[in-house]
């Protein structure tokens, strides 16, 4: 069954790969997107993360869709988090699964690239020094 949403909860993992299981599929890849501690040279200690969440959702099953197409994947979990996080939380989770490791490789792969690419999700850093400033590069949102 395939999950695509945007929460404010944290991110768990156990049920995602719950989603994403099937007995037909040799190859099961996740990605997970954390909090580091520093981004273009600067001290970080968290980021904020706010979202157009109807468009967002809706963007993100457009690329579920792609990938499964594209990538003859069976399963997709696509999850991005919402609100403060601190250091080493998860930000963002691209799980898939298909018959083959090199589709759900390259389907992990893709779906990342996209959803930081295309979906309205912003990211603003909370750097050590006490300031705060918001991220417009798309490159930017999600590494």
């Amino acid at each position: 069954m395939d999950v695509v949403r945007i929460q404010d909860a944290p991110i768990e993992v156990a049920p995602a790969l719950r989603a994403i299981a099937d007995p037909s599929c040799g190859g099961q890849v996740i990605f997970l997107g954390t909090v580091r501690d520093s981004f273009e040279g600067r001290k970080s200690q968290g980021l904020f993360y706010e979202a157009y969440r109807e468009l967002a959702e809706k963007e993100m099953r457009r690329i579920a869709e792609e990938l499964k197409q594209e990538y003859a994947i069976r399963h997709v979990a696509l999850i991005h988090r919402v609100g403060e996080l601190r250091l080493e939380e998860v930000a963002v989770l691209v799980a898939v699964s298909a018959a083959h490791r090199e589709a759900a490789f390259l389907a992990c792969q893709a779906g990342i690239d996209r959803i930081k690419r295309r979906v309205p999700i912003w990211k603003k850093e909370r750097w050590a020094e006490g300031e705060a400033s918001w991220h417009d590069d798309p490159e930017a949102r999600l590494t």
